[in-house]
């Protein structure tokens, strides 16, 4: 098949550039000198509220066109994008706070550029998911991004269910109208955990709490209105106990001192028995278990 066919750009006519704009998502100041650049030099921005992003480019002073690229007609812009993109427009997508295609539109086009050999390039800056964790103090490497939970309670329970066990962190989003009720769920479905909520990010009325998450929820429980989205970020599951048959010697002296059936001098003499060890060494490693469990 030659270039051009099936709607691929023609060696004479390079395709545009799709770049993925991260705005702020509150505080103006937050947006970087490259975006400011680009949203000046490209010939097509394709944002998710018009008039929501008109308002940062009147601040901006930039006065570049503008289409419209919201969730209910994704497939249908995206076309039209593309379009502009095979005729060797540069585009800038953008989202109304953030950064596009994370909990935004923006996925489908970028999907569609990239099946189209059009190249996409990112231009990093605000996001409610990385400043919410950095700040949240909680050290997990590793997190499980759930998005907005689903707005059904069935469902929602569903999901969570299916990811009571993760050790990840969760973090997710939520509306003002349904935190209360997405809060006590968790509760229900996923225990009580150390958690960290911010709202209205970067703000004037910016607030952030790191509390248990029973805490979170009777705290909100406790006020009259509630405003601003939301990011919750909650501690994952604690690692399963081993099985003793499983595990090694300190493995065992923890998994013993955490049931709590057992004093230390009878586990020394229960794993002595069962391990076939010195009694020096079960010892010696039961007190350095016992001593690090009070120091906790």
């Amino acid at each position: 098949m030659k270039a051009g066919q099936a709607g691929r750009p023609t060696a004479a006519t390079p395709p545009g550039i799709l770049y993925v704009v991260a705005t702020p998502i509150g505080n103006l100041e937050d947006i970087t000198l490259r975006a400011i650049r680009i949203l000046r030099e490209v010939g097509l921005i394709a944002a998710e509220d018009t008039r929501h992003t008109r308002k940062l480019l009147s601040h901006l002073d930039i006065h570049t066109p503008l289409v419209s690229y919201y969730k209910d007609r994704e497939a249908e812009r995206a076309g039209l994008i593309l379009q502009r993109l095979r005729g060797g427009v540069d585009v800038a997508l953008v989202s109304d706070a953030g950064t596009p295609a994370i909990s935004d539109p923006g996925a489908v086009l970028v999907g569609r550029a990239h099946q189209e050999g059009i190249r996409v390039v990112p231009v990093p800056g605000a996001s409610a998911l990385t400043a919410v964790v950095s700040a949240s103090g909680m050290a997990d490497p590793h997190l499980l991004f759930l998005g907005f939970l689903p707005a059904q309670k069935k469902e929602r329970c569903r999901l969570l269910k299916e990811v009571a066990q993760r050790q990840e962190m969760l973090v997710f989003y939520e509306t003002p109208r349904r935190i209360r009720a997405c809060l006590a769920d968790c509760m229900a479905v996923l225990g009580d955990r150390p958690a960290f909520l911010a709202r209205e990010l970067t703000k004037l009325h910016e607030e952030s709490m790191r509390l248990p998450l029973s805490a979170i929820a009777e705290a909100l429980g406790k006020r009259e209105a509630i405003k601003g989205e939301f990011v919750v970020v909650l501690a994952g599951a604690a690692p399963p106990a081993p099985r003793p048959e499983e595990a090694g010697l300190v493995e065992l002296l923890r998994w013993y001192r955490q049931e709590g059936q057992l004093s230390l001098k009878d586990v020394v003499r229960q794993l002595t028995r069962d391990l076939g060890l010195p009694r020096t060494e079960v010892y010696r490693e039961a007190l350095r278990v016992w001593q690090e469990a009070m120091a906790e």
